[in-house]
């Protein structure tokens, strides 16, 4: 599976696409702090840099609270370095910017695990009161260890989320985040990281306002629920999300025999390749505590290999 829609809010505000063919006309846009304002370009021979600069013009950029990133012309093959280096020579234009998203692309536009990223840490420091930071591609994605005092929520969308980037943002101290959403994904798009590489997050020191948690879209999903049985992380969370990946009932047996769960708000398991019998466990262990429930398998595909009778299951979202 593939992501198939574009964000239709950001940093709590509606998206909007700038438009980029039609910006004679200022009293048809909307007031610049009402919305998300999404910039693309969809030719490589018609820069982003160019569409941002218009942006500028036209629109009150002093307001502006929330930016999305969306096409830039050659994402499948080209990093957005020249897109970071506009932005942030750009920052003092923009002094109220809260919310940044690099990469909203369907798949119609650029498969999310053909995206080339490049090293977003170069955004939060250019803006340090930044609150939210979302990214969708993992290809040469880079993540060095950072430190920012107001980033709240990060997302990192991925078919395969590399080892290095992941001890990066484990690495990293962020004392204000409350909303962490990692999308793992596989080892055949880049996603080489294993439980170890998640110990950082389990154990929560660097975040210590951390109230959501999403460790998802893995093909480990089940070790991964094993490690959080015991995390110390878990007892502080408000929100654990374990969707989308291949979790199977040796996953959700060692969430339901590990440390009490019945704090949380909404366990999120969707996507799985759970038994009915597995589904009927955790739906009466957790929900008399008030527990919310997702256990919806939706599309969760799985094969059988005519040949030598082995399974395969596939994650939500890959390629």
């Amino acid at each position: 599976m593939t992501v198939g829609e574009h964000l239709e809010e950001f940093g709590g505000l509606p998206a909007f696409d700038f438009p980029t063919d039609d910006t004679d006309s200022a009293d048809k846009l909307p007031a610049p702090d009402s919305v998300a304002w999404r910039i693309s370009v969809f030719d490589e021979n018609d820069p982003w840099v160019a569409a941002f600069d218009e942006f500028l013009d036209a629109v009150d950029s002093t307001q502006v609270q929330a930016l999305i990133i969306g096409c830039w012309g050659d994402d499948y093959s080209k990093r957005p370095d020249d897109l970071f280096d506009a932005i942030i020579a750009a920052k003092d234009r923009l002094p109220a910017l809260r919310a940044l998203f690099v990469g909203d692309m369907s798949s119609d536009e650029c498969e999310i695990s053909w995206i080339h990223q490049g090293t977003p840490t170069v955004l939060l420091e250019a803006f340090p009161e930044l609150t939210e930071l979302g990214v969708r591609g993992g290809e040469e994605l880079e993540f060095p260890a950072i430190r920012h005092e107001c980033l709240r929520k990060l997302t990192v969308e991925t078919g395969g989320l590399g080892a290095e980037a992941v001890r990066g943002i484990a690495a990293s101290d962020l004392p204000a985040l409350t909303h962490l959403d990692l999308w793992l994904g596989v080892a055949e798009y880049g996603g080489d990281a294993d439980a170890t590489d998640l110990a950082p997050f389990l154990a929560g020191t660097r975040l210590p306002s951390l109230k959501y948690l999403a460790l998802r879209n893995s093909e480990i999903q089940d070790e991964i629920c094993a490690a959080l049985a015991s995390a110390p992380v878990v007892a502080r969370l408000e929100i654990l999300d374990v969707s989308m990946g291949v979790l199977t009932d040796d996953g959700a047996a060692a969430l339901l025999t590990g440390q009490p769960l019945s704090h949380l708000t909404f366990l999120d398991l969707h996507h799985n390749y759970l038994s009915a019998e597995m589904r009927t466990r955790l739906t009466e262990a957790l929900e008399p505590a008030g527990v919310r429930l997702n256990l919806d398998p939706e599309d969760a595909e799985e094969q059988e290999d005519e040949d030598d009778g082995s399974v395969w299951r596939y994650v939500a979202v890959s390629e």
